[in-house]
């Protein structure tokens, strides 16, 4: 829920960690000589390594992470329009005096909440229009299930949290891409397996070719439920 009056309501957090604020990272953000001083973790690499969980399945920090562009929360409209088209982004964190995260704007929230209502974007605050406390991920939650929770709550984003502070942000499309890539995946390795099976049996067929008609009859019979 990208936009509308009710979207602020539909993104808060509903995870465990309802309620906290997380630290976004500065190393890139889009704070001007007015942001707050930086934390001393200037900087997280974001892990494209082979980070699973235990069963195996595909984790956040595996995907094609967005670093996140941040700006403080009293930035205006117009500035912060600026800066998302100077990144060629579709989404800013903003955080608050204490450089916690504190909201989420989009694309759809400035074509909603701000052209919509006509309000003058060089006078326009963000913190009037963004929604409040964003639905945020683990980078170790699985990628189908942070697919599954944009989904529910009708939104595109989500900023990922790796301990306790937020290193980049995830787009749906992401999530997308790597679901069909699975699915893929997993067709062809249906295929192969159905591949396999028929070369197995065609190989018993010659071999019983002679043999016992019962045989023939059950392998044909597994050969046609195979394909």
């Amino acid at each position: 829920m990208d936009g509308g009056a009710g979207a602020g309501a539909g993104r808060r957090n509903v995870s465990s960690s309802s309620g906290s604020r997380r630290r976004v990272l500065p190393a890139e953000n889009g704070h001007g000589h007015d942001a707050p001083p930086p934390s001393r973790r200037s900087s997280v690499s974001l892990s494209r390594g082979h980070s699973t969980s235990l069963t195996g399945e595909r984790t956040v920090k595996r995907l094609r992470l967005s670093k996140a562009l941040t700006i403080p929360d009293h930035t205006t409209v117009h500035e912060a329009c600026r800066r998302m088209a100077s990144r060629r982004v579709d989404a800013v964190l903003l955080t608050d005096s204490n450089a916690l995260l504190c909201g989420i704007l989009t694309d759809k929230d400035i074509t909603t909440r701000v052209i919509a209502r006509e309000l003058k974007m060089e006078e326009t605050p963000v913190s009037k229009v963004m929604t409040r406390n964003p639905v945020f991920v683990l980078a170790d939650t699985l990628a189908v299930e942070a697919l599954q929770k944009m989904v529910q709550g009708k939104f595109r984003h989500l900023p990922v949290v790796e301990n306790g502070e937020v290193i980049a942000i995830l787009d749906i499309a992401k999530c997308l891409y790597d679901a069909i890539a699975r699915m893929e995946r997993a067709a062809e390795k249906g295929k192969a397996i159905a591949a396999a099976v028929e070369g197995v049996l065609t190989i018993l067929l010659r071999r019983f070719e002679n043999g016992c008609l019962g045989h023939r009859c059950l392998l044909l019979s597994l050969r046609i439920q195979s394909r």
